[in-house]
C-alpha cells in the first residue's frame, strides 16, 4: 500500500504523513457503478483516491441526478471533508465510474493533521477550492449554455477516463448526468452522428472528432 501511496500523494505530504497515513488507512476498494456514499448517510472516515475513477452528484427530492464533477487519483471529496468535519448527512451521492481503489482515512486523524501538517492543510483547502470552481462550472453550463453545448463539454470531460476513445454508456444514464430526458439526449447524439462527431453503438459512443 506504501507504493500506491507515495505514488499519489508522495509529491504533495511529506514523508512522515505519508507514514502515517499508511499506518491509519483502511483500503476499500468499489467496482464499476458502487456507491461510496449517498444522501442522508453519516461519513465516518475521508476517502483518498488510489486508483479509478468516482461521478459524484446531486439528487433531488424525486431520485434526478445531476453530475457534479469527476474525481479522479489523487484527489479527495470536498463534500465529503464537509460531513467529516461537521458531522452532518450527506448531501451527494458517489458512484465508482469505472472499478476504484480509495484509502479511508478516520475523522480523528483527518483533524489532527489540519493542526500538524501544512502539507495537508494546503490539500484540504485546494480541494475545496478545485471542487467548488468544478461545482460553479456546472451551474454555468446549466444557466448559460445549450443543452447541446453541454452534452459535448460532457462528452469531452468523460472521454478523459476513456483509453479507447469508446464511452460505455446509455443514453439515459446520459440524460440522469444532465438532468435531461433521454429522447432529448437521443435525439441530439444522433445530430452529432449525422455531421460525424461520433458513432453511435449498443450502450457505447465512440468519439471521432469532438475536439
Amino acid at each position: 500500500m506504501t507504493d500506491q501511496i507515495k505514488r499519489n500523494y508522495g509529491h504533495i505530504f511529506e514523508e512522515e504523513l505519508l507514514q502515517e497515513i499508511n499506518e491509519v488507512g483502511i483500503i476499500k476498494s468499489i467496482e464499476a457503478g458502487g456507491e461510496l456514499i449517498r444522501p442522508g448517510q453519516y461519513m465516518k472516515a475521508m476517502p483518498l483516491l488510489l486508483e479509478g475513477v468516482i461521478k459524484v452528484m446531486r439528487e433531488d427530492k424525486d431520485g434526478f441526478e445531476l453530475m457534479l464533477y469527476f474525481l479522479e487519483k489523487g484527489e479527495t471529496c470536498a463534500m465529503t471533508l464537509s460531513c467529516c468535519t461537521g458531522s452532518a448527512i450527506s448531501e451527494i451521492k458517489a458512484v465508482a465510474e469505472t472499478d476504484s481503489d480509495l484509502l479511508m482515512i478516520p475523522i480523528e486523524k483527518m483533524e489532527e493533521w489540519l493542526g500538524n501538517y501544512k502539507s495537508w492543510r494546503n490539500f484540504i483547502f485546494k480541494s475545496y477550492h478545485e471542487r467548488l470552481m468544478e461545482v460553479l462550472e456546472t451551474i454555468d453550463n446549466i444557466a448559460f449554455k445549450k443543452m447541446d453545448e453541454r452534452l459535448l463539454d460532457y462528452l469531452r470531460n468523460k472521454s478523459k477516463y476513456y483509453i479507447d476513445s469508446e464511452i460505455k454508456i446509455t443514453h439515459q444514464d446520459i440524460a440522469y448526468d444532465l438532468h435531461t430526458s433521454r429522447v432529448v439526449i437521443s435525439r441530439l447524439l444522433k445530430q452529432l452522428e449525422k455531421i460525424n462527431k461520433i458513432k453511435l453503438n449498443r450502450n457505447s459512443i465512440k468519439l471521432l472528432n469532438i475536439g
